[in-house]
């Protein structure tokens, strides 16, 4: 079975504030970016939204490596969620879980594949994390110009499908 790798970022200017997400997607020699963001967010969010759009990005059955910077996004869909879910959505501290709109949509399309969760350092020279980063960082810009959400997508016109 083909492997996707994906690469992911989110970013945050002001935590709320503008923010921005990227990702990275590779199969074999094919290759795409996606990006957006959000007006008024916060980076965890984005962080969650980049892996949820890069994984609605694939068509067919395939194995999945996402790399993430965030230990919240890598340790909250793969250690956390069984807590959250078991118990309604409440944290083991009796509070609503933050963000449960976008786990529940995560939970729901990594249902979808089987996923390895990887964790990568940010900032230490990553290749994949550093352009992910700098699609997240896109994602900022175009939103704060426009002063709405924005999403858009790069590569991946060679007529592959991921």
């Amino acid at each position: 079975m083909e492997i996707v790798e994906i690469h992911t970022d989110g970013a945050c200017s002001g935590n709320p504030g503008p923010g921005g997400w990227g990702a990275i997607l590779r199969c074999g020699a094919h290759e795409k970016e996606i990006w957006g963001g959000e007006p008024h967010t916060t980076n965890n969010r984005m962080e969650i939204l980049a892996v949820i759009r890069a994984l609605e990005q694939l068509k067919r059955e395939v194995e999945v490596r996402v790399y993430t910077d965030s230990q919240y996004v890598q340790k909250g869909i793969s250690e956390w969620i069984h807590g959250w879910k078991a118990r309604g959505w409440v944290t083991a501290g009796k509070t609503p879980v933050k963000n449960a709109d976008l786990w529940r949509a995560l939970d729901d399309i990594a249902a979808r594949y089987r996923i390895e969760w990887r964790w990568v350092k940010g900032h230490a020279g990553d290749k994949g994390n550093e352009r992910a980063d700098a699609l997240a960082r896109r994602g900022v810009d175009a939103t704060r110009q426009a002063k709405c959400a924005v999403q858009g997508q790069e590569g991946g016109r060679d007529g592959a499908e991921f």
